[in-house]
């Protein structure tokens, strides 16, 4: 049985690896199963933590593309199993993440907290729901966007990656809580100096 790693590892990756000396590593990952398979707590918990993440998908032809999808933390949810799914606001209206999955079904998550400096990869295969029911479902409660279908992804593999190199980005909201809290605590120490 081949490791689900070999989802990325391919011969020419590991020919790579080889080449450039990081195959031993990934050999022992690879006698460990490689990546992870199953929808854990861990990672649901990351999923309930983040607001940005990265679809790609290509097109019949093998022609790539990618395209940002974000919300409220959280607004990936697990349903059940291994399938993953997020309300897909209406945007640009190219539909061509839409027209991809079409063809293939084949995609990949790129998931980035950037405040805690974590980011984790899924690979599977998405496709697209239109059931209404479903759609309400993964609206995040009090969203302002308006949902035109929902996206389901089965997780075929997965892996979390290393911190190096993500820059520390701090979300808008907390920095203006923050801002708040700051002026709060200078007027009630100008109170004081009175």
């Amino acid at each position: 049985m081949q490791p689900s790693s070999d989802i990325a590892f391919t011969l020419a990756v590991k020919a790579l690896q080889t080449e450039r000396g990081s195959r031993a590593a990934y050999a022992r990952l690879e006698q460990r199963g490689g990546f992870r398979t199953e929808v854990t707590g861990d990672l649901v918990e990351f999923l309930a933590a983040i607001d940005t993440a990265y679809l790609a998908t290509a097109n019949a032809a093998g022609q790539p593309y990618a395209q940002h999808r974000g919300g409220p933390p959280g607004f990936i949810r697990h349903l059940a199993g291994n399938t993953l799914a997020f309300a897909d606001y209406t945007g640009n209206r190219q539909f061509i993440t839409t027209g991809n999955l079409v063809e293939n079904d084949r995609a990949f998550l790129f998931l980035m907290d950037y405040a805690g400096q974590r980011r984790v990869k899924l690979w599977g295969r998405a496709r697209v729901s239109e059931d209404p029911v479903l759609v309400a479902r993964l609206m995040p409660e009090g969203y302002g966007a308006r949902a035109e279908q929902a996206i389901l992804f089965d997780v075929a593999a997965w892996d979390s990656n290393c911190p190096q190199h993500i820059p520390r980005k701090v979300d808008f909201a907390r920095i203006a809580a923050l801002e708040s809290e700051n002026a709060r605590l200078r007027a009630r120490l100008e109170e004081l100096d009175r």
